[in-house]
């Protein structure tokens, strides 16, 4: 089962919505049912389960993009769809991109369908330094497709941290108090270009399914672009560091280094942006953001927690931050 059905939900006008999609992937093909799957925040995303002239049964996962991302990119859809093309040309375990609809002809607004993973999300893994080899060796994966190998003018390019280009949070909302990280980040001497790479752009736990202790997916895309491996690598780094602690951090960041033989010259300083980038997404609730967790057994990450490993985390990138 997937780790989305968590919440199952019929959703609202589902046989009017996406009867004609079941006709559409199969002749004859006929809606049994659909549920709205949980974790959806730029898009909202439901499962689709319907049977074919035949009488067998698939599943497919449709994701319809909210009006800030349409604005942003109207056509996402499309470009998701033929990235996602490429990720599985490619064997990277991502989604099957199955049907692109940019305009909403058949779906009522923008959206992508995809086959349906099975697997969950694991916040807790019973065998961790397996769990972040796993997840470094996939991260690697994706490294490995350069900007000369991907034919995908639309993905941006990243040059430097785009945190510095946002505004400095008001000292209530910034729980973190990241002022101090955001002077030394631009003061520091700016990354030189290696050959940019597919970034995945959120690489981090709660974007990677398992099943038996397998990774069978990296899910949400729609932040790829191309650019230093070392911003997704920063990104994992924050996460698994006040996620998992500083020994799972250790083993993650050592099996992907000996996949990739990367250059980490410049990992101090997007490791401070990876910082800004969680204190931005966690906001002025702590709370809140670690209370995510309780459901997948993580009762111990508490706030108190997350500031401790935050505070160690980026002690050690700004003490190597180059100026």
């Amino acid at each position: 089962m997937n780790e989305r059905d968590s919440f199952p939900k019929t959703a609202p006008d589902a046989d009017q919505t996406f009867a004609p999609l079941a006709a559409h992937l199969s002749p004859n093909g006929r809606l049994r049912r659909t549920w709205s799957l949980a974790g959806g925040i730029s898009a909202s995303m439901t499962a689709v389960e319907m049977e074919d002239a035949h009488g067998r049964l698939q599943k497919f996962v449709v994701r319809q993009y909210g009006p800030a991302h349409r604005q942003q990119n109207p056509q996402i859809a499309a470009h998701e769809f033929q990235l996602l093309r490429h990720l599985q040309a490619a064997g990277i375990p991502a989604p099957r991109a199955c049907y692109a609809d940019p305009a909403g002809a058949l779906l009522g607004r923008p959206g992508l369908v995809m086959g349906y993973v099975e697997g969950q999300i694991d916040f807790a893994p019973a065998d961790l330094p397996h769990a972040m080899r796993q997840f470094a060796a996939h991260l690697a994966q994706i490294h490995r497709l350069s900007s000369a190998k991907l034919d995908l003018p639309f993905l941006p390019r990243l040059a430097a941290c785009p945190e510095l280009a946002r505004p400095q949070p008001a000292p209530a909302a910034d729980a973190l108090e990241t002022a101090h990280l955001r002077r030394a980040l631009a003061a520091a001497v700016r990354p030189s270009s290696p050959t940019a790479v597919l970034l995945h752009g959120d690489y981090w736990p709660g974007n990677v399914l398992w099943q038996a202790g397998e990774i069978t997916a990296v899910i949400d895309w729609e932040d790829a672009r191309l650019g230093d491996p070392l911003f997704d690598l920063s990104i994992s780094r924050m996460d698994v560091a006040w996620i998992f602690g500083p020994e799972a951090l250790a083993i993650f960041t050592q099996a992907y280094v000996a996949e990739t033989a990367v250059d980490t010259t410049y990992l101090p300083y997007w490791d401070v942006c990876a910082a800004l980038r969680l204190a931005r997404l966690s906001g002025p609730d702590l709370a809140a953001w670690v209370d995510f967790f309780r459901p997948y057994g993580r009762a111990d990450i508490t706030v108190p927690w997350l500031q401790e490993q935050f505070q160690a985390f980026t002690e050690i990138a700004l003490a190597k931050l180059k100026r």
